[in-house]
């Protein structure tokens, strides 16, 4: 109880240090949450800023947020931020089970939670289905499920982007559901309650209000989401500078402020030509001796128990069409349980048991290798 008192006052802080500076850097509208006892927050996750904007309609409501636990690998800087906020941890490329039982034993005590349960900040302005496992752990927390949505943040803080555009961002609750009304749902009926208020996409709100997103290198970075080009089509030759994209082909096309590409051909927006990519990628050998892509000095970790770090070593990381390789170690598709993308330098994934990272300092694409084997 002591520990909780803490966080509720650090939050009362934070607040008023943080609310009209951060309103004026987003230029952030918001509507208030008003509900008694705990809620499970859930909201669409479009920007590294999201717990933030999320919180600035929750002034006179603390809550805990999951957070990727590679924040508890930051040494003297995730003791900070444990004694401050205290985050929940959850394992990217995992089953998650841990942070559900967390999430649970918090809201059963009258604490409150939020998370983002699409799982990862988009790539591509459109929002994802949330984990099949949220709708049950909203029935069996016994707390008032609230949804939350923001609008305008895709395009203000791009995942893959550099630096912050100022655009108009609004963030609201969209629905309250008591725990009454829960029990009456399936937890199939919730997920899909979840995923149609939270569902956001910014090139259609985009069409309808022509939003001018003001920032400096506007293209520089995408290249971290896009990796393949539409006019020689080979993996990896996109580059970026100010607001251009192009290839050594002789392929170049403009980012504009309003998000989309001028000229609008082949390609209007990132989420025309992320679905034309991903369809692509889907189309190479699947063999064993196929070599489709790779990217040097990547470092390969092992992370165990206690958010322990043990470096393996570093290299090319390669892309095979039955297996991914990096230094020294073969990792088969088939037995690799679950793959994600960490902001965008990390590659987690799961692998017979164990759990291993993958990082790059010198802008590769990792989306690339998550993709290539979410379509195997």
């Amino acid at each position: 109880m002591e520990e909780y008192e803490r966080h509720q006052r650090i939050w009362r802080f934070l607040y008023a240090l943080v609310h009209r500076w951060l309103c004026r850097k987003f230029n952030l509208t918001h509507e208030d949450l008003h509900v008694e006892g705990p809620v499970l927050l859930i909201s669409n996750h479009v920007n590294a800023w999201d717990p933030l904007l999320v919180a600035m309609s929750l002034r006179d409501k603390q809550v805990y947020y999951v957070a990727s636990e590679h924040i508890f690998r930051w040494g003297v800087v995730s003791r900070l931020l444990e004694w401050l906020v205290a985050p929940i941890p959850r394992r990217k490329a995992s089953l998650g089970t841990d942070t559900v039982k967390a999430c649970l034993r918090h809201l059963r005590a009258g604490h409150s939670v939020c998370i983002f349960a699409e799982g990862e900040q988009c790539w591509d302005g459109l929002s994802q289905p949330v984990f099949p496992a949220t709708g049950k752990l909203a029935k069996s927390s016994g707390a008032t499920l609230v949804t939350f949505r923001l609008e305008g943040a895709y395009l203000s803080k791009p995942r893959w982007g550099r630096g912050v555009r100022r655009g108009a961002v609004h963030g609201a609750p969209v629905r309250v559901y008591p725990p009454e009304e829960l029990k009456g749902m399936s937890a199939e009926e919730v997920d899909a309650a979840i995923d149609r208020d939270i569902a956001e996409n910014a090139w259609q709100r985009q069409r309808e209000r022509r939003v001018v997103y003001r920032g400096k290198r506007m293209a520089e970075g995408l290249e971290r989401a896009l990796w393949l080009c539409p006019q020689c089509e080979k993996i990896g030759t996109l580059r970026t500078k100010d607001d251009r994209l192009f290839c050594a082909c002789g392929f170049e096309t403009r980012f504009s402020p309003t998000g989309f590409f001028e000229p609008a051909r082949p390609f209007e927006t990132i989420a025309d030509w992320d679905a034309w990519q991903k369809d692509r990628l889907r189309t190479l050998p699947t063999g064993a001796e196929d070599r489709l892509f790779s990217d040097e000095n990547i470092r390969l970790t092992r992370i165990s128990a206690g958010h322990k770090e043990e470096i393996l070593g570093s290299g090319a990381l390669v892309q095979y069409g039955d297996r991914l390789c990096c230094a020294g170690r073969a990792f088969p598709l088939h037995e690799v349980s679950s793959m994600a993308v960490v902001q965008t330098h990390l590659l987690l994934l799961s692998y017979q048991g164990e759990y291993y990272e993958l990082r790059t300092d010198g802008g590769a694409n990792l989306r690339k290798y998550c993709e290539f084997w979410k379509g195997r």
